[in-house]
């Protein structure tokens, strides 16, 4: 198949309604409208696909940290062997326990203090960890809420430009204003095809984010229980 019969299957049947000739057709604005969405589409894919590697890795390595961390004996001496690492729930835990060893030096003092210290490094840890996963989510929220509107602006332009198209032929038949419009509409199109994952992805992955403050959250809670009874004892 040559370059020439592939363009003319993109752009020859008239019956059908074709993307591609809507946008080659359409006013300069609304093809710069349409490229800016189509970009921000593909950006929003991109974080989509890498979001959910990242927190599928996040979520095994913390499993595989918790789960060594509680079946050990001397919990400062594994976080110092195995603390290293991109793993939110070992960092979460090496708070804690850096805390423990600055305010205690092996000698307990006041044991409300401490357990306030200790929980108030460690929810600062789990709040850090959930901003750094959460920080690409506010691009999916802004494509979800702006590119509607976006879409809408080259639909507006290009309906203006169908009634002066009518008002420099002076001719309002369908013939003239039907072409026009549809390349308009089809820019709020791409700009709902933009939104729609974004806006789900975003509330999807919100509440993962969210749901995943809440384990490293646990799990502080955990150790903070530990190192109590270690004060008691």
């Amino acid at each position: 198949m040559t370059i020439s019969s592939v363009i003319g299957s993109l752009s020859g049947d008239p019956q059908r309604l074709n993307p591609v000739r809507l946008f080659l057709d359409a006013d300069i604005v609304v093809q710069a409208v349409i490229v800016g969405l189509l970009v921000a589409s593909i950006w929003v894919w991109a974080i989509i696909v890498a979001f959910s590697l990242r927190m599928g890795r996040v979520r095994r390595r913390c499993d595989a940290y918790e789960g060594d961390f509680w079946k050990a004996s001397d919990f400062d001496d594994f976080q110092k062997k195995h603390g290293k690492g991109d793993v939110p729930s070992a960092r979460v835990a090496g708070a804690g326990m850096d805390e423990w060893r600055r305010s205690t030096g092996g000698k307990p003092g006041n044991a409300e203090g401490l357990r306030q210290r200790i929980a108030i490094a460690m929810d600062s840890t789990v709040a850090q960890e959930a901003d750094k996963l959460a920080e690409r989510l506010n691009f999916l929220a802004t494509v979800g809420s702006v590119a509607p509107f976006v879409g809408l602006f080259g639909t507006v332009w290009g309906i203006m430009n169908s009634f002066f198209q009518i008002g420099q032929q002076q001719n309002s038949s369908l013939t003239v204003v039907a072409p026009g419009i549809s390349e308009a509409l089809f820019a709020t199109a791409i700009g709902l095809f933009a939104a729609i994952p974004a806006v789900i992805a975003y509330n999807r992955f919100s509440y993962r984010v969210n749901s995943f403050e809440a384990r490293l959250q646990r799990f502080a809670d955990r150790i903070q229980s530990s190192l109590s009874r270690q004060l008691e004892s």
